[in-house]
């Protein structure tokens, strides 16, 4: 399985996170599993694992519920923030390093599915929420 990790701490993962325990031993470090996000598309065989405390919470209790916004328009928000996080990551003397830590191979030619794009997009406005950012002209809302 191809694996593309998007980490926001500093821990980097590049393996699968099990399920079984309240926390969670990823990169040497012990992360409570309530902070680990695995995002899997397995017929296209790419997999996504955010690391963010407060996000799972934040994804179940106030984002957008699935089925709320089409995948095309998640895709097409993706592209611009991708392409945006990527520029920081790659100026890292402008922008906080410990916020933008590893570039996102995300494909616009590629069909994620839709959790996939829902659960990026809805971690890209977290993100920006919480740490007052802006990825794009678009303001970002819940």
């Amino acid at each position: 399985m191809k694996k593309f990790a998007f980490l926001m701490s500093a821990i980097l993962i590049l393996s699968c996170v099990s399920s079984n325990s309240v926390t969670e031993t990823i990169g040497g470090k012990t992360v409570p599993k309530d902070d680990v996000v695995r995002i899997a598309n397995d017929d296209i065989e790419y997999e996504i694992i955010i690391i963010e405390p407060g996000f799972n919470t934040w994804l179940r209790s106030i984002a957008r519920p699935e089925g709320y916004y089409s995948q095309n328009y998640m895709e097409s928000r993706n592209i611009l923030y991708v392409q945006a996080w990527n520029a920081r990551v790659l100026q890292g003397f402008s922008y906080d390093p410990n916020l933008y830590i590893m570039q996102i191979d995300y494909q616009p030619n590629i069909d994620y599915g839709y959790e996939v794009n829902y659960q990026l997009y809805n971690y890209f406005i977290y993100f920006q929420l919480t740490y007052n950012q802006r990825l794009s002209t678009f303001i970002p809302r819940i």
